[in-house]
């Protein structure tokens, strides 16, 4: 192999593979040109860090002084390393303050946006592998989904690890690349690579010309191969040069920053949410979104946080209390069941009470806080399924003879002895909640699960089909008919997806604006995205799709990924709700 060979086998030019179906479809939508640019785009991370501020703990300017101090203490370790094996080094010349140029930190310009931060990357580089005729550096091959965070800042994992060299040993400088699902025989996608393969880097490896233009940089060996595939956790690869290169902010200044992408702050914004208002966050673990509604409203109200995953309550829990939120209610409960119409002017229907559930419920319900008073219909409902919140009976309810057991009084005692554990007050569990009354939420956010196909960086996407789509946009027909029925009259109503396609966005929208008309498309602020695509889609095969109207495209906010401002794929749209009787 010569130079130039290897210099375009070691290097990092990915192309996405898209179902030939799904490929015809986008070029339709938005033209061969414009999709190859987004197709492009979706394979590279935006080349910066997009950073939430937590201004109920700290300052703009006090977490763009820490990052600078990060950096410079970075810079400076960097330079340690270096004078093992370079004296030259000015260290004076390393430490000194970042410019402009090199490792800009800066505050958002967008109007509202100042409590956001951007910290610049860089790339794509070229790496010198040290490449030599019939002698290939060492490397790893990791999965598409680690070599995904890598590219983003992370560092290589063992769990991530697929194949090694043979006698790599601990402190081996090792090339790394990306395994990439690939066809197989039974018509579906596997990455056909067996855990602990021996990588010979010839041309008889099977994954030789499936990593051609995969290497995503490369890195120092923390263990030996054998390590490697004996252990189950820890650090494989200290990443010393990458394809791009982003400032990792994991565990640094939790609670006073939050990394999220930019178009997720913006949904937030454009839902407006105010002091004292009742809203809910439909599909809201991780809880991203969620926290930055809650500071929005400077933690006064109720922001209801539901997701039907015990787990990803959990997180939401567990970032609210980490930011210092209190307004923040999470709850399980699958989205499509959010409506509970058993509940008529603020009480349960005798329906409900099916072999005496409404008297336990109220029972649960009332031992919330210590509390006799009687229960609201929706907490009744919410307690319902809820058997981890009974709190400590007072004096008054022990004299009634109800009874708690010594279980629950020792577990409450070093609660409060120990305080928060690991899942912080709610002990490992979560609320469950049977559904809300009708028009009871000021605002809804609806961002909805959806193919995902925005996110950056995306190594593979062949998976998708046009049948898995329209499945997509049918789900998430069925998600707005809920939060539809929850937002009261003169309220608002804000659907996002973090997807590219056509089918679940201005179609959603056409949907809402024609099932709907009591909906009414609203102005946004901020807005830095650009229109949304007009007409109609006609298939081959009989299925037709409507898009917008003329007028309706610059009420909505489409993030393109190869667009000027550098985002993940996005979309926004913000609806006024009108008399629901008219």
């Amino acid at each position: 192999m010569d130079q130039s060979a290897a210099s375009d086998r070691y290097s990092y030019n990915p192309t996405l593979h898209w179902n030939p179906q799904v490929e015809e479809y986008f070029i339709k939508a938005y033209g061969a040109e414009a999709f190859n640019r987004i197709s492009k785009a979706l394979t590279r991370p935006s080349c910066y860090s997009c950073i939430r501020v937590n201004t109920l703990k700290t300052t703009t300017e006090a977490v763009i002084e820490k990052i600078l101090e990060i950096q410079r203490e970075k810079r400076l370790k960097d330079t340690l390393k270096n004078l093992e094996t370079n004296y030259d080094v000015d260290i004076s010349e390393s430490v000194k303050s970042p410019t402009s140029e090199t490792n800009p930190v800066l505050k958002c310009q967008i109007p509202g946006l100042d409590y956001v931060v951007f910290v610049k990357g860089s790339g794509p580089h070229d790496i010198q592998y040290d490449y030599q005729q019939d002698k290939p550096p060492k490397e790893v091959i990791v999965s598409r989904k680690c070599a995904e965070a890598v590219l983003r800042g992370a560092q290589v994992y063992i769990p991530g690890i697929l194949a090694c060299s043979a006698h790599v040993e601990k402190g081996e400088k090792i090339a790394v690349s990306v395994g990439i699902e690939q066809p197989g025989r039974d018509g579906g996608w596997a990455i056909g690579i067996t855990r602990g393969i021996v990588l010979q880097g010839q041309k008889t490896d099977p994954q030789y010309l499936e990593r051609d233009g995969m290497y995503i940089g490369q890195g120092i060996a923390t263990m030996s191969r054998a390590g490697i595939f004996r252990d189950l956790s820890g650090l494989g690869v200290d990443m010393t040069d990458r394809v791009f290169r982003l400032d990792s902010f994991n565990d640094v200044m939790k609670g006073d920053i939050f990394l999220q992408n930019l178009p997720s702050i913006i949904a937030a914004h454009v839902l407006d949410p105010q002091q004292g208002e009742r809203i809910l966050d439909m599909c809201a673990a991780p809880g991203g979104k969620t926290t930055a509604i809650a500071s929005l409203m400077k933690d006064t109200g109720e922001v209801i946080a539901v997701d039907r995953s015990h787990n990803k309550v959990i997180e939401i829990h567990n970032l609210a209390a980490e930011l210092g939120l209190n307004n923040i209610k999470p709850y399980k409960l699958d989205a499509l069941k959010s409506v509970n119409s058993n509940i008529i002017n603020g009480n349960l229907t005798q329906t409900e009470d099916i072999g005496g559930l409404t008297s336990q419920v109220a029972k649960a319900a009332s031992f919330i806080n210590g509390n006799l008073s009687s229960p609201t219909a929706e907490e009744k409902i919410c307690a319902l399924s809820s058997s981890d919140k009974v709190s400590i009976p007072n004096d008054e309810q022990r004299r009634k003879g109800q009874y708690t057991s010594k279980r629950e009084e020792r577990k409450e005692t070093r609660r409060l002895k120990n305080g928060p554990g690991r899942h912080h007050s709610t002990g490992g569990r979560v609320d469950k909640c049977e559904g809300f009354p009708p028009n009871s939420f000021d605002r809804v956010l609806l961002d909805a699960p959806c193919s995902a196909l925005g996110l950056r960086p995306r190594l593979f996407a062949g998976e998708e089909t046009v049948e898995s789509l329209r499945k997509h946009g049918k789900y998430q027909k069925r998600m707005l008919d809920q939060a539809v029925q929850l937002v009261r009259p003169g309220g608002v109503l804000v659907y996002s997806t973090c997807t590219i396609n056509p089918g679940e966005n201005e179609g959603l929208v056409r949907y809402a604006l024609d099932t709907y008309k009591f909906l009414s498309l609203a102005q946004q602020h901020p807005r830095i995205g650009g229109p949304g695509l007009l007409g109609h889609y006609e298939s081959s095969d009989g299925y037709s799709e409507e898009w917008l109207r003329p007028g309706e495209e610059d009420l909505v906010q489409r993030f393109d990924p190869s667009g000027p401002h550098d985002t993940i794929g996005f979309f926004i749209a913000k609806f006024n709700v009108g008399p629901k009787d008219a």
